[in-house]
């Protein structure tokens, strides 16, 4: 039984982004980059279930431009066994969109046969949670969104998992082959270690144009405009409660 695992490289959370000078999308230029830490949760997911003996193999897909490879090479020192990194020279936070991503998931899915996929919940650069629901609904397949807990029975024909809700914990048994998106509580990802970074170089990785896989890239949503947040002024303070009233009416105009 094998596993793939999907990840997307992102700016680093860690970095302040700030909107390009035409007010036209995040400027990238010169940040830091890491995986997605989301999709990072669901690669440890997989190693862990593979440690356990429930797969015998994890492969990682990254879809995005060449500097992709280096967060494939972060999945495949974490532990990962192969990597496919679907090439394209489109920008990952607003050109290659979730419909696009998972019908191309959906061609390595029916080439590699996997029991199991799992992605991150969402990607922190559009937060749109919408490709590992996508992907579901493409392959025919159950799927389970915002993973706590992952368990696959003795047979390896179900999955159960724990799904965070707005209620709380909901359980739910789904067969395999299944969709798992991962959430943040799911487990804590290992650091890839400087030997491991070095032996992930020696591993396999397909590079697939992903202009060649006969599928529709084109963006079903286009960004108008996008621009910085308003900066936050500074507090007052006010002598008395009607003053405060007054404030929040005529100034702030929440009231």
């Amino acid at each position: 039984m094998r596993a793939v695992v999907a990840v997307k490289r992102v700016v680093d959370y860690a970095v302040k982004v700030r909107v390009n000078a035409d007010k036209t999308a995040v400027d990238i230029n010169n940040v830091k980059m890491s995986m997605n830490p989301f999709c990072e949760i669901a690669v440890e997911e997989g190693l862990r279930l593979k440690e356990k003996g429930h797969i015998k193999e994890l492969i990682a897909v990254s879809a995005g431009p060449a500097k992709s490879a280096e967060t494939l090479r972060q999945a495949l020192a974490m532990g990962a066994d192969r990597a496919i990194h679907l090439k394209t020279t489109m920008r990952t936070d607003q050109e290659l969109q979730p419909l696009a991503v998972a019908k191309l998931l959906q061609k390595m899915i029916e080439k590699e046969e996997p029991s199991i996929v799992l992605l991150g919940k969402q990607a922190i650069d559009d937060d749109s949670n919408q490709t590992g629901s996508m992907l579901a609904g493409l392959l025919g397949w159950p799927q389970a969104g915002s993973a706590s807990g992952v368990e696959i029975s003795e047979d390896k024909s179900a999955l159960t998992v724990e799904r965070e809700v707005d209620t709380g914990i909901q359980t739910v048994k789904l067969a395999l082959p299944a969709v798992v998106t991962a959430d943040l509580r799911l487990n804590e990802p290992r650091y890839a270690t400087l030997p491991n970074l070095m032996k992930a170089k020696k591993k396999k990785m397909e590079v697939i144009e992903a202009d060649s896989l006969d599928v529709d890239l084109k963006p079903r949503l286009e960004i108008l405009r996008m621009e910085d947040p308003p900066t936050r002024e500074g507090g007052v303070k006010v002598a008395d409660v009607d003053e405060l009233i007054d404030k929040l009416k005529n100034e702030a105009k929440v009231l």
